[in-house]
């Protein structure tokens, strides 16, 4: 398991790698990747292949920052939060900005990822709303699939939010928050990995993966806001544009934050030995995982623009 995790964090590291098919570069992480074993050291991140954004064409030239609280490998069934919805106006067109959650589940010798979240991203969308999206990847290797390409995501008939959706209103820094909840979780009895929307009088059912891109555990979950640019310049904002700060009305959350179990209730994370990962402290973080009597579990995260490598 020790092996299995170091592994995982290298994969989370890398997680919003936007290229193609082709060698990422190391960067500085604010992990200790050391010796798992006496005499076996792992590969440098620099020969993972990780297939990320394949919408920006720059391939080698991106860069990624990233600020999430996520499980070691287990025994997980999904996660359900609200997340803060923020807009970003003066994003550039090779740059993103979002938040999501993510799934990583063991499919033989390599991991598989599902997600779901809100982004910004002109180059794919050639506008600069905020979108809701779902990705996915059979096998981190290989290329994924935005919203309902490609086997990803199943839509459900009547859909209260679909892939691809702009969303409106965002938050208004110091003045008014607004947030979607939502959910990734295996159904227990189909197997599917289906998405719902929750805050909403009813609930809505948006769709579902196939349960073959989430087949096996151990599994790792993920809530993370991210980030992705050109190397030549400069970061975009992050959540609200400001660094973490406990009022939800000046930075980007994720409230109400829940686990499943296989039988499919939801559950207070508080057993599940999340781990805070942020890559560039300077530039943007994530606050403690706390509980408040009003917001259940939850952490914000950020940053303003203008990070550079």
């Amino acid at each position: 398991m020790g092996g299995d995790y170091v592994a995982i964090l290298v994969l989370l590291c890398f997680l919003f790698r936007p290229c193609y098919l082709t060698m990422v570069e190391s960067i500085d992480l604010d992990v200790n990747l050391q010796r798992i074993e006496k005499n076996t050291t792992l590969l440098s991140p620099k020969h993972f292949l990780f297939p990320w954004r394949p919408h920006i064409m720059d391939e080698g030239k991106i860069i990624s920052h990233y600020a999430m609280w996520h499980t070691k490998p287990g025994q997980f069934y999904g996660l359900r939060a609200e997340i803060s919805i923020w807009a970003s106006p003066n994003i550039q067109n090779s740059q993103e900005s979002g938040a999501s959650i993510q799934i990583y589940c063991q499919d033989g010798g390599h991991y598989n990822l599902i997600q779901a979240g809100f982004h910004i991203s002109p180059s794919l969308y050639h506008n600069r709303d905020i979108r809701f999206f779902t990705y996915s990847t059979k096998d981190l290797r290989l290329h994924g699939c935005y919203n309902s390409q490609c086997g990803g995501l199943v839509p459900a008939s009547g859909a209260k939010l679909v892939p691809g959706q702009a969303i409106s209103p965002p938050s208004i820094y110091d003045v008014q928050d607004h947030y979607i909840r939502l959910s990734l979780n295996k159904d227990p009895n189909s197997g599917d990995w289906v998405v719902y929307r929750h805050d909403l009088e009813i609930p809505s059912f948006l769709g579902h993966f196939p349960k073959e891109l989430c087949p096996e555990t151990p599994r790792i979950q993920a809530l993370t806001g991210f980030v992705n640019y050109l190397k030549n310049a400069q970061g975009p904002p992050m959540g609200s544009g400001h660094f973490p700060d406990y009022d939800e009305k000046k930075s980007a959350y994720f409230n109400h934050i829940k686990n499943y179990d296989s039988k499919g209730q939801a559950s207070d994370p508080r057993f599940s030995g999340m781990v805070k990962l942020v890559d560039r402290k300077d530039c943007y973080d994530a606050n403690e995982l706390f509980l408040e009597f009003k917001k259940g579990y939850t952490f914000n995260y950020g940053g303003p623009r203008g990070c550079i490598g």
